[in-house]
């Protein structure tokens, strides 16, 4: 991915599924490892009982951590979502916060063990807040890994 973290910022706030959920990406830092993304509770993405639909609370963290990658590795590597989980702590009306956050000797660890060419499933953690700093969801992301075989 050649785009800036900019570029890429306005282009997943004009993403569809993202503007249908009321999802705003609020920041991709420079240098890609940190991305803030957020929402609103809104008459068209609240549940049965007003409060977010939980759908649309995983949806705020689907992509990230694989664009992330996807931009650190380069195209020597596949990156693909592998699986996910989301426990749901609280319900709330508030908005909702998500920090998306790699460090650098995470991306340099996965890089290492995906030189053998084996796949590799790292995990990742992200906790989902609201504006009263109250924990509302927590997301484990599982991805798949793996050099490109070199012709």
């Amino acid at each position: 991915m050649k785009l800036s973290a900019r570029t890429m910022k306005h282009l997943l706030n004009l993403y569809p599924p993202y503007i249908g959920a009321g999802i705003k990406v609020e920041n991709i830092s420079d240098d890609w490892n940190h991305i803030t993304v957020s929402m609103k509770v809104r008459w068209y993405n609240r549940n049965a009982v007003g409060t977010h639909f939980g759908g649309s609370i995983y949806s705020m963290i689907d992509p990230h951590i694989m664009l992330i990658l996807m931009k650190k590795l380069g195209k020597e590597y596949w990156v693909w979502d592998s699986a996910a989980e989301i426990t749901f702590i609280k319900a709330t009306k508030k908005k909702i916060t998500a920090q998306i956050h790699l460090l650098d000797e995470q991306i340099e660890q996965i890089k290492t063990s995906a030189q053998t060419g084996e796949k590799q499933f790292p995990e990742f953690h992200v906790e989902i807040w609201d504006s009263d700093q109250s924990l509302i969801a927590h997301v484990k992301k599982i991805l798949y890994v793996k050099r490109r075989p070199t012709l």
